[in-house]
């Protein structure tokens, strides 16, 4: 088989690179008009563009060619993702290759489809010679993970891949899905700078899932207006305030109370799962203060505070209950553009 790409010496390159997150505190209430704290962590999701005499896909061995509007319907493979920005842009006739892949596990709560999915639109705009501010590229992203793979979500992922590092998002008077134009943007306050170190772990369920599954009900839920899921939402969006102030005061015990409330009501709600319980009961028996979901739940990955230099005991504990990976939580860069 021949070959569409084009490189050579002194040829053009886009090369972007997105991290994954998780939530310490607030999450799912950025579908709410909520607030969450997250942080990023030291894993990365890639795209890179070179010239071509056509436009084709690879990731992971695999390749497909796109040659009209007909190749950019989905087909439920891995591709889809790119087809999808494909799409939203309308370019498929874009005279490139384009390769991606990730270091982050995939459906894992760690926001690996949508840092993909941030590189893969950061990287088509430098390609195009455009450059929009972050808070564009974020909602941007989000509404074609929306309307173009319709997957529900909040904003969390789309911002926190974007801006990277550690932050305080506020998402008022975003609780109602609107056109791309009529976006609020939410409000990032970054906190690396003045806080302390992080004393978390991750651990990984080993269970993929796909978050829309657990985020919709309860969205449903909510528009019906079920007065449980409305004054839940509201109380996790306190909690987040709560844990703002624990997080950068280190004080441990307020914010081991945030995460574990935090986390009953999201459980009581029906919005964890059986593996992730496993995990958080493992953490909590080790005697970490604190346990909850890191994303969404039904599998994924949970978040455990550690404020102790040994973290053995812990991780331990973790593997023995059955994580497969374990993790850290690291402020990193967010999309990041590399042009040659």
């Amino acid at each position: 088989m021949t070959s569409d790409r084009q490189p050579g010496a002194g040829a053009r390159r886009v090369r972007c690179s997105a991290p994954g997150r998780a939530g310490i505190v607030g999450n799912p209430t950025d579908m709410y008009g909520g607030a969450v704290i997250s942080c990023s962590v030291p894993m990365r999701a890639w795209v890179e563009i070179i010239p071509a005499e056509r436009l084709s896909l690879e990731s992971g061995g695999e390749r497909a060619v796109i040659r009209g509007l007909d190749d950019l319907r989905p087909r439920n493979d891995r591709f889809d993702l790119a087809r999808a920005v494909f799409r939203y842009f309308r370019l498929p006739d874009m005279v490139s290759h384009i390769t991606f892949g990730s270091d982050i596990p995939m459906q894992s709560g760690l926001a690996g489809s949508t840092a993909l999915l941030v590189a893969m639109t950061r990287a088509v705009l430098a390609w195009l010679g455009r450059h929009p501010h972050r808070y564009q590229v974020a909602e941007t992203a989000r509404f074609i993970e929306l309307n173009y793979l319709e997957v529900v979500c909040g904003y969390q992922d789309a911002y926190m891949t974007t801006f990277g590092g550690l932050n305080y998002l506020d998402f008022r008077g975003k609780q109602f899905y609107r056109s791309l134009e009529a976006e609020l943007f939410g409000t990032v306050e970054p906190l690396a700078e003045v806080a302390p170190a992080l004393p978390f772990v991750l651990a990984y369920t080993g269970i993929r899932h796909h978050s829309g599954e657990v985020h919709k009900p309860l969205r449903d839920r909510w528009l019906e207006g079920e007065a449980e899921v409305v004054n839940a939402y509201r109380r996790i969006t306190e909690l987040a305030a709560l844990g703002k102030r624990a997080l950068l005061t280190a004080n441990w015990p307020d914010l081991a109370a945030a995460m574990n409330e935090n986390h009953a009501i999201q459980r009581d709600l029906g919005g964890s799962g059986e593996h992730n319980e496993i995990l958080i009961r493992a953490a909590l028996r080790a005697g970490a203060p604190a346990a909850k979901l890191a994303g969404a739940g039904g599998g994924g990955t949970i978040i455990a505070l550690w404020p102790f230099a040994d973290r053995a005991p812990l991780e331990a504990a973790l593997r023995a209950a059955g994580a497969s990976e374990l993790y850290e939580i690291q402020p990193a860069p967010g999309v990041t553009v590399e042009e040659d």
